[in-house]
């Protein structure tokens, strides 16, 4: 159950970031007091897959790849459900220096 209930505490952090920026598997699981559990907010986010109540496009890895392109409806759909918001990229990358979102520690 314990990792349900971390499961839903991704969800709702995934769910606060603001249209136009992104964050990280790292700094979402450091939020939530466990930063080694970068991993495991990936998992999390694998396993909403098709949800559109939960904006997983947001979530990158922390140099700004789109790490998780392959769970979406095709490889290239991650940035351009990211560009339609206003992202930009410096070739693969986010630029996270313009569009990173921290969410706040819990």
């Amino acid at each position: 159950m314990m990792e349900r209930d971390f499961f839903e505490q991704v969800w709702e952090i995934v769910r606060q970031i603001p249209r136009g920026s992104v964050t990280t598997y790292g700094h979402i699981a450091a939020a939530l007091g466990t930063r080694s559990a970068a991993r495991t907010v990936g998992w999390a986010l694998n396993a909403v897959a098709g949800r559109t109540d939960i904006p997983a496009h947001r979530v990158v890895n922390r140099c700004g790849e789109l790490s998780g392109r392959y769970h979406f409806g095709t490889p290239t759909l991650m940035r351009e459900l990211l560009e339609a918001e206003g992202v930009t990229f410096d070739g693969d990358r986010v630029r996270l220096d313009v569009h990173l979102w921290i969410p706040p520690v819990r």
